[in-house]
This record gives C-alpha cells, structure tokens and sequence, in this order.
C-alpha cells in the first residue's frame, strides 16, 4: 500500500470512521489506512462504504464496512462488539456523520416585506427537519463517543476527532439548524476534551471551509461550468479565492491523530478554510 506523504505511523490502531460513506471520511479512511491503521467504515449505506473499503483492500490495506445508525445506541453498541472481535479494539474515533436537511433550510437568505406562503421561510421549517439536523449532527456524535471511547479507557496514544464546519464560526444563511448543529459540536470537542483529559483521551475537530465535490457541484456551479451566484459569494468571502480540495485535509487529519505530532493537544477546532473565518469582508 503506497505511504503517506506525512509519515505519519498508525499501524497496529483500529480507527473507527462514522459517515464514511461520504466525501470527506471516505477519503480519510484511505489515509489512515495507509498509515498503517486498520479502518472500520461505519455507514447507514452499506454498499457505499464497502466500495470504499474494498478500494481499500485492493491496496494492501486492512479495511471493513459496518452498517451503521449512529443515533440508534444498541445498535451502535453491537457494531462496537463486532469492530472488536474482527479488527481489534477503538483506539481512534472520527465521528464524520452529519448532514442537513431540505426541511430545515429556508429559500432565501432574508425576509423581506410580508411573509409568501409560496416560499420556504424560517416560519415554515418544520420541527421534524430541524430535530433531524439537530439529531444528527450532535447526537450523532455524542452517542458514538458513548460508546466507542469507553474501549480507549486504559490504553495509550488514544483519540476523538470530529468533524465541525465553518457554520460554527459564523452561521452561513439559509441553514440555521445545521448552522447550530454544527456550532454545538465545536462545543462538545471542547467539553469532552476536558471530560476525557485524565484518561488520556485526546479530542478535537476539523472545521473544513468550501471544498467542491461532486456532492455539492450542483449548488455550485451551472451546467454550462460557470459560477453560481452562491459560489461567487463564497469565493468573495474566501481570502485566497479558491475552494479547497479535499487533499488539504489530509494533513489536519494526522498531526491530530498522531500522538507524537499532537501528544499535547486537545480540545481544539483546526478551520481549513482558505481563510474564510478569518474574514471580516471589509
């Protein structure tokens, strides 16, 4: 299996990703994997996180898809036991499940004049939709940690990492719930950091910024390649006027999961933004 570029050493950890059929974890577990670490794909998509680990597989790497509803606890609990006896205790947790919901997202970024029943305003989300984006989001990284952490206990070189976003920083319009989501995650890093910090259970977080993918193209740019106007406006905000591509993660990802690069580092959120955070826009 080719190395990573960062010589970062994983081997002999197990690293247990939620939401690995995505974009993102999908791409950390080939990583971590060739980092030496045998990888559990977690994933309600069975087929999806088994293509990922089979590519995985195919070279030289230790990987296997789990399905997976992190927010179903006993459910968890036994995919847990399953890990354990096929790969080998959780030494290192990436809790990537997340997502929004169209039913928590209003239409247009400002109510203007009187209310249009025809148009989705903050008015007409609907508790359901907010619940689950809230759900997912932040239970979905709760109950997993509940769970998976509890076999880091005892162990050395030990770690949490979860996924935030720059909607924690400055909620982005039309999505306050996944906005607010996301801001409590940030959060819980911090909490759990303390929390854990006597066992020796490091916590932190990725908040990635604007990456274009395959997953969001649609929103991002017009059929004939040109920008959206939402694009043009992230890219205005962005002060080195690019996306990120998702490789730019790669190197957040192991210094924090690496012991010996972040032995001394927890309760932190690393933005991976192009400096979007950090721009006021004047």
């Amino acid at each position: 299996m080719s190395k990573n570029i960062w010589n970062t050493d994983l081997s002999g950890k197990v690293v247990v990703i939620t939401g690995a059929g995505g974009v993102i974890c999908s791409r950390f577990a080939k990583v971590v994997a060739r980092a030496g670490a045998k990888v559990a794909l977690l994933d309600r998509n069975r087929e999806r996180s088994r293509s990922f680990a089979d590519e995985i597989v195919s070279e030289g790497g230790i990987a296997q898809e789990f399905v997976c509803d992190v927010l179903d606890k006993q459910n968890c609990i036994e995919v847990a036991e399953q890990i354990r006896s096929s790969l080998g205790g959780c030494d290192i947790l990436i809790n990537g499940a997340g997502g929004n919901n169209p039913n928590a997202t209003t239409d247009h970024e400002y109510l203007e004049g009187d209310i249009d029943p025809e148009v989705k305003s903050f008015f007409s989300l609907t508790e359901e939709g907010i619940r689950q984006v809230l759900d997912l989001n932040f239970l979905g990284t709760l109950i997993p940690t509940q769970v998976f952490a509890q076999q880091m206990i005892g162990k050395s070189g030990c770690c949490i990492l979860n996924i935030s976003s720059m909607n924690a920083y400055r909620p982005l319009t039309k999505i306050p719930a996944y906005s607010g989501a996301k801001a409590a995650v940030s959060n819980f890093t911090q909490w759990l950091a303390v929390y854990f910090s006597r066992v020796g259970i490091r916590v932190n977080a990725i908040a990635p910024g604007f990456f274009s993918t395959a997953q969001n193209a649609t929103l991002l740019w017009n059929a004939d390649g040109s920008p959206t106007d939402r694009t043009r406006k992230i890219l205005d905000s962005t002060p080195m006027s690019r996306f990120g591509d998702v490789a730019e993660l790669e190197g957040s990802l192991l210094f924090l999961l690496d012991c010996k690069a972040s032995g001394f580092v927890t309760g932190v959120v690393i933005p991976v933004d192009g400096g979007f955070s950090a721009y006021s826009g004047v």
